[in-house]
Protein backbone atom coordinates (compact mmCIF):
# COMPACT_ATOMS: atom_id res chain seq x y z
CA UNK A 1 0.00 0.00 0.00
CA UNK A 2 1.55 3.37 -0.87
CA UNK A 3 2.46 5.41 2.10
CA UNK A 4 3.68 9.57 1.46
CA UNK A 5 7.41 9.60 2.08
CA UNK A 6 7.09 13.60 4.02
CA UNK A 7 4.47 14.66 6.21
CA UNK A 8 2.26 17.45 4.72
CA UNK A 9 2.78 20.65 6.57
CA UNK A 10 -0.08 22.84 8.14
CA UNK A 11 -0.23 25.24 5.55
CA UNK A 12 -0.34 23.02 2.69
CA UNK A 13 -3.15 20.81 4.20
CA UNK A 14 -5.13 24.13 5.41
CA UNK A 15 -4.86 25.48 1.79
CA UNK A 16 -5.98 22.22 -0.08
CA UNK A 17 -8.80 22.70 2.53
CA UNK A 18 -9.84 26.15 1.86
CA UNK A 19 -10.75 24.72 -2.15
CA UNK A 20 -13.75 22.41 -0.53
CA UNK A 21 -16.52 25.01 -1.18
CA UNK A 22 -20.29 24.50 0.63
CA UNK A 23 -23.04 24.11 -2.16
CA UNK A 24 -26.89 25.73 -1.40
CA UNK A 25 -29.23 22.74 -1.10
CA UNK A 26 -31.31 22.24 -4.50
CA UNK A 27 -34.79 22.79 -4.12
CA UNK A 28 -37.53 22.90 -6.73
CA UNK A 29 -41.04 23.88 -6.13
CA UNK A 30 -43.83 20.99 -4.90
CA UNK A 31 -46.77 20.60 -7.71
CA UNK A 32 -49.31 20.31 -5.35
CA UNK A 33 -48.38 23.47 -2.64
CA UNK A 34 -45.91 25.69 -4.79
CA UNK A 35 -44.18 25.21 -1.44
CA UNK A 36 -39.76 24.20 -1.81
CA UNK A 37 -38.74 20.66 -1.48
CA UNK A 38 -35.82 18.53 -2.19
CA UNK A 39 -36.41 16.76 -5.84
CA UNK A 40 -37.21 13.29 -5.14
CA UNK A 41 -38.91 13.54 -1.94
CA UNK A 42 -42.01 13.90 -0.03
CA UNK A 43 -43.31 17.25 0.55
CA UNK A 44 -42.54 18.48 3.97
CA UNK A 45 -45.97 20.46 3.82
CA UNK A 46 -48.93 18.89 2.11
CA UNK A 47 -47.22 15.06 2.25
CA UNK A 48 -47.40 13.84 -1.66
CA UNK A 49 -45.44 12.28 -3.98
CA UNK A 50 -45.87 12.40 -7.40
CA UNK A 51 -49.37 13.58 -6.73
CA UNK A 52 -50.08 10.88 -4.16
CA UNK A 53 -50.60 11.02 -0.88
CA UNK A 54 -47.77 9.88 1.19
CA UNK A 55 -47.32 11.35 4.65
CA UNK A 56 -50.42 11.84 7.13
CA UNK A 57 -49.59 15.98 7.60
Amino acid sequence: MPVPKRKMSRSNTRHRRAQWKVSAVHTVPCPQCKSAKLPHAACGVCGTYKGRQILAV
